[in-house]
């Protein structure tokens, strides 16, 4: 083992000594041992403060100082606000600054006046801003974007609002047809199995017409469309032996044309007809006759 390999071993053996003796003694608690910083103290001495205020105080007339402390000045009618004063908005706060400078200037002139001093306002004055005019123009140019942002979200806000109600109506207009519906379907099959005399529902005809008097009642009356079907397809019910003839319809010849359904064939000599049809060529003899005339040859 080398020298400083002893060395160290040594003080390590030490140091453990010391932390055993120190536990021992009450010195160490149990856990982990945090260095902790003295707590600071805070010196108020009021003495010295005041003779540094008495050092700083001048003991200058106020003519000198113009300083004034005061209230606001009353708002004009129809410019004061009501309700709580809100310090996030400009506009107030800017007007409440505006009044504040008002009452001041009037109490400063009487108190100039009282002391001889003359006073005069200038024509024009021009002051100089605390911010520069680049940095206003920023300034109005996120108050627009802003406006413009709420003037948007506002119209999507409307715009959501007249979906939503149009989709109520909407859904309403079809629960109502399909209660209409139902109360129609429900109507045919009473009508059908014979529980019902007449459907209620074709007594509606509509709205009125508008040369139609109040009071007067409305005659239905089929399109051309429908009569036409009517007359061709009829109104349903038996169409067995709907064409057979009856007395009155054989005895009724109002439907008959002499110069359609009656011809006049002119044949003078009033023998027998004669096939006017030209005849084509003569017919070929078939195989076997063929074969029959060939061996006669």
């Amino acid at each position: 083992m080398s020298e400083s390999d002893f060395s160290s071993d040594q003080e390590s053996n030490d140091s453990d000594t010391e932390l055993q003796l120190a536990f021992a003694e009450g010195r160490l608690s149990g856990g982990l041992n945090i260095q902790q910083a003295a707590p600071k103290t805070f010196t108020n001495d009021v003495e010295g403060l005041k003779r540094k205020l008495v050092e700083l105080k001048n003991d200058l007339g106020w003519l000198e100082r113009l300083d004034l402390t005061n209230k606001p000045a009353p708002a004009q009618p129809g410019t004061d606000m009501v309700g709580d004063e809100d310090v996030h908005d400009d506009f107030k706060r800017e007007l409440t600054f505006y009044r504040q400078a008002q009452a001041t200037v009037q109490q400063g002139i009487q108190q100039l006046q009282k002391l001889g001093v003359k006073t005069k306002r200038p024509e024009d004055y021009f002051a100089q801003m605390a911010k520069s005019d680049d940095h206003m123009k920023m300034v109005r140019e996120k108050l627009l974007e802003k406006q413009v942002s709420m003037e948007r979200s506002e119209k999507a806000k409307k715009m959501r609002e007249l979906r939503k109600y149009g989709k109520k109506v909407q859904h309403e207009v079809l629960q109502k047809r399909q209660k209409e519906k139902r109360e129609m379907m429900d109507a045919v099959k009473k009508y059908k199995k014979g529980q019902k005399d007449k459907l209620d529902f074709l007594d509606d005809k509509g709205p009125p017409n508008k040369k139609q008097k109040t009071g007067q009642k409305q005659e239905f009356h089929a399109n051309k469309k429908r009569e036409y079907k009517n007359k061709k397809f009829g109104f349903g019910g038996q169409k067995k032996r709907s064409k057979m003839n009856t007395a009155k319809s054989s005895a009724d010849m109002s439907d008959f044309n002499p110069h359609i359904h009656q011809k006049k064939h002119g044949n003078k000599s009033g023998g027998k007809k004669t096939n006017t049809k030209k005849k084509g060529p003569a017919k070929r003899p078939g195989k076997s006759k063929r074969q029959k005339m060939k061996s006669k040859h």
